[in-house]
C-alpha cells in the first residue's frame, strides 16, 4: 500500500506548493523590512509553513473517504466555531474573525472553505442519481447558507462570496441543468445591478458594513485627491506595479516598497510588491507557478476514482483560481478591495493552513485512487 501511495503521490504538485510558500516567505521578508511592528511576521509565516506542510503530508496519507464519513460532524463543528467567534473571538479592522490561541490566530472562516468543499462533495456524490431539480439545488444551497450566514455576520463579505462561488461551481460540475444555469446567472446579474444601485443611492443594506460599502463606492467613483484609504492604496499599488518594468528593481530594493508608499504590502498588495521587485517577467513566472498548481489539481479531479474525490479536487482548484484572480484583479484596480490573499504568497496563517490542507486533500485523492476493474 505504501509503495502504491508514493507511486501515485503527485510530487510536482507538492513541490510547486513548497516553492510558492518559500517565495512567499521571501516576499514577506522584503515587504516588511525595517518595520519593527511587523518584524515577527516572517518567523510566524515560517512556523505556519512548516506546520502546514506537516499537516498536508498527514492529510495526504489519510484516505480521503475517511473525511466523507465525518463530513456531517465537520459541518457542525464549522458552525460552532463560527458562532463561537461572538463569544471569545478577537476583533480587528471592524470585524470579529479570529480566535487567539497562544501566539497563533485562528480564523474559522478560512477552515470553513475547505470544510464546505468536503461537505458539498459529499452531498453531490451521495445524490448523484437523484433528479437534478430545484429541490436538489435548494438543499445544497441551504447547506451552504448555514455556514455563510455566520461568516456574513462577522462581517466577512469576501469569504462569503468565495464559499458561494464554490457552491455554484460544484453545483454546475455536478450536473446543473442549462435552464437553471441561465436562471441563476440572470439572478446574479440582476442582484449585482440592484446591489450597486442601492449603494449608489446610499441605502443601508443588511449584512453590509459601511467600510464594505466604501470599498465599492471608492472603486466605482474614486477620488483622485485621496491621500489615505483604499483609493490611495490602490493608486500606490498601480504605481508600484509600473515601477517594476520588465525585470524589476531587484529584491528588497523597490523604492515604493522600502519607503512604505505601498500599504498592506505583505498581505493584500503583495502582488504589487512582487511586480515592483521582479518586474513583468518575474510576476508572470509566479503566476504560471500558481496556474500549474491549479492544473495539477484539475488533473487529480480527472484521475479520481470516484465522484467524491473528483469534486474535492475540482472544488479546491476553483478556490485557488478564484482567490488568485481576485487578488490580482484588486492589485490591478479591476475589482474593489476584498482582502482575499494571494495563495501561498500573502502573509496569513489561517489562509495558508487552509490552502496547504487543501493540497493535502488533493494529494490524498490522487494517491489513493484505484485502477478501474473490468
Amino acid at each position: 500500500m505504501k509503495r502504491e501511495f508514493w507511486q501515485n503521490f503527485d510530487f510536482l504538485l507538492f513541490g510547486s506548493m513548497i516553492m510558492a510558500c518559500l517565495f512567499g516567505i521571501a516576499m514577506i521578508r522584503s515587504a516588511i523590512a525595517g518595520n519593527e511592528e511587523l518584524a515577527s511576521s516572517v518567523r510566524s509565516q515560517i512556523i505556519y509553513v512548516i506546520l502546514g506542510l506537516v499537516l498536508s503530508l498527514i492529510t495526504s496519507l489519510i484516505d480521503y473517504h475517511y473525511w466523507q464519513s465525518l463530513s456531517r460532524f465537520m459541518y457542525i463543528m464549522a458552525i460552532l466555531l463560527l458562532v463561537g467567534i461572538y463569544i471569545i473571538g478577537e476583533a480587528a479592522f471592524g470585524s470579529r474573525r479570529w480566535f487567539q490561541v497562544g501566539i497563533i490566530n485562528i480564523q474559522p472562516s478560512e477552515l470553513a472553505k475547505i470544510i464546505m468543499i468536503i461537505v458539498l462533495a459529499n452531498y453531490y456524490a451521495n445524490n448523484a442519481n437523484q433528479p437534478k431539480d430545484i429541490l436538489w439545488i435548494l438543499r445544497s444551497l441551504g447547506l451552504t447558507l448555514g455556514v455563510v450566514i455566520w461568516i456574513l455576520l462577522q462581517p466577512n463579505l469576501s469569504t462569503s462570496i468565495v464559499i458561494l462561488v464554490l457552491w455554484f461551481s460544484m453545483t454546475w460540475i455536478s450536473g446543473l441543468k442549462t435552464r437553471y444555469l441561465i436562471i441563476f446567472g440572470t439572478i446574479g446579474i440582476v442582484g449585482l445591478a440592484v446591489f450597486l444601485g442601492l449603494i449608489a443611492w446610499g441605502v443601508k443594506l443588511p449584512f453590509v458594513e459601511d467600510y464594505q460599502v466604501a470599498r465599492v463606492v471608492n472603486f466605482l467613483f474614486p477620488d483622485p485627491t485621496a491621500r489615505h484609504g483604499n483609493v490611495y492604496n490602490v493608486e500606490q499599488a498601480l504605481i508600484t506595479i509600473g515601477s517594476g518594468g520588465w525585470f524589476g528593481e531587484g529584491y528588497s530594493t523597490s523604492t515604493q516598497v522600502q519607503l512604505r508608499f505601498l500599504k498592506v504590502r505583505h498581505t493584500d498588495f503583495i502582488f504589487s510588491a512582487m511586480a515592483s521587485e521582479f518586474g513583468f517577467i518575474g510576476t508572470v513566472l509566479i503566476i504560471l507557478l500558481l496556474v500549474f498548481i491549479i492544473l495539477r489539481c484539475l488533473r487529480a479531479a480527472r484521475l479520481a476514482s470516484d465522484m467524491f474525490g473528483a469534486l474535492i479536487a475540482y472544488g479546491f482548484s476553483t478556490l485557488m483560481f478564484f482567490q488568485t484572480a481576485v487578488n490580482i484583479g484588486v492589485n490591478l484596480n479591476l475589482l474593489p478591495v476584498t482582502g482575499l490573499t494571494l495563495p501561498f504568497i500573502s502573509y496569513g496563517g489561517s489562509s495558508l493552513l487552509s490552502l496547504v490542507l487543501g493540497v493535502g486533500l488533493v494529494e490524498s485523492v490522487i494517491a489513493h485512487r484505484k485502477a478501474l476493474e473490468f
